[in-house]
């Protein structure tokens, strides 16, 4: 089969507005009908990955659509880059906690702002600017382990 430039963008265009499994089994059509060395002139000619052309062959042959893992993509969460970072969030706020008062509930207040733990975080536990993550998610943070950012309350005197 003869590849003019006009197959080649109809082939192209065809196949970036399919998505997923009906993409590669066009894909894996197409080459098939490319015939002999069919992979290697399509990854050559129309750009095409050799991987996702035998995936799509293999599900050609049977008959079985491999499913995509997409919900697995995407930004991971930051206790997947830095471990430790939650340990030293909680050994930073713990040291300026205390418990409510008059212990109607078991929240805890901290004097520190999202700020603040992030700045003592780069000083005193050595990371850097760029490893850690904005103040917004440190006060997430900070509320998943159960602090209230919010000012100390003091005790109220009793009136008489």
């Amino acid at each position: 089969m003869q590849l003019t430039e006009s197959l080649k963008t109809l082939f192209k265009d065809t196949a970036n507005r399919l998505a997923g499994a009906d993409r590669r089994i066009f894909i894996a059509q197409t080459v098939r009908e490319l015939g002999v060395g069919g992979q290697r002139r399509a990854e050559r000619e129309l750009a095409w990955n050799r991987t996702l052309i035998r995936k799509g062959e293999r599900e050609l042959a049977s008959g079985i659509t491999c499913i995509d893992n997409v919900h697995a993509r995407g930004r991971k969460r930051v206790e997947q880059h830095l471990p430790n970072l939650l340990h030293d969030i909680r050994a930073l706020a713990d040291s300026e906690s205390q418990a409510d008062p008059q212990l109607r509930h078991a929240r805890l207040y901290t004097r520190l702002t999202a700020k603040e733990v992030r700045r003592q975080l780069i000083a005193l536990k050595g990371y850097t600017d760029e490893q850690l993550p904005c103040e917004e998610t440190i006060r997430i943070k900070l509320n998943e382990l159960g602090f209230v950012l919010r000012q100390v309350q003091k005790t109220l005197p009793q009136k008489n």
